[in-house]
């Protein structure tokens, strides 16, 4: 059996995908380094390498004095190793720049979002 070297990334809770991929942009085989923010969303569209990964904040309203929630879109790159499609919930990883809008790298895929049924 054959070891595969797998970097350690440095982010607590983090674990490393169980299949190997030969990918440069991939943060876990390749040579991408994660610095910045972190988040967490669900995946709404999935190409060839890279996802739409889009997730809510809240933002404070001084002049009602209330709370909005706002929703942001953010495309990041899909290594093969961790494959995900729409409906997977992702993190992804600020890295530097690796197209003109890419500038994230999904880290781990956590599970599906289930759909909610309505009945009428």
């Amino acid at each position: 059996m054959v070891k595969v070297y797998v970097k350690d990334l440095g982010i607590e809770g983090l674990k490393p995908p169980t299949e190997t991929c030969s990918d440069e942009n991939c943060a876990w085989h390749g040579d991408i380094r994660v610095r910045g923010r972190i988040f967490k969303g669900v995946v709404v569209k999935s190409r060839h390498h890279h996802v739409s990964v889009e997730f809510y904040r809240y933002v404070y309203i001084p002049k009602y004095e209330r709370y909005e929630v706002r929703k942001t879109k953010i495309k990041a790159h899909n290594p093969p190793c961790i494959n995900a499609k729409e409906g997977d919930i992702v993190i992804i990883g600020e890295t530097r720049p690796i197209s003109k809008t890419i500038h994230f790298v999904v880290l781990q895929k956590l599970g599906r979002r289930e759909e909610a049924v309505i009945e009428e």
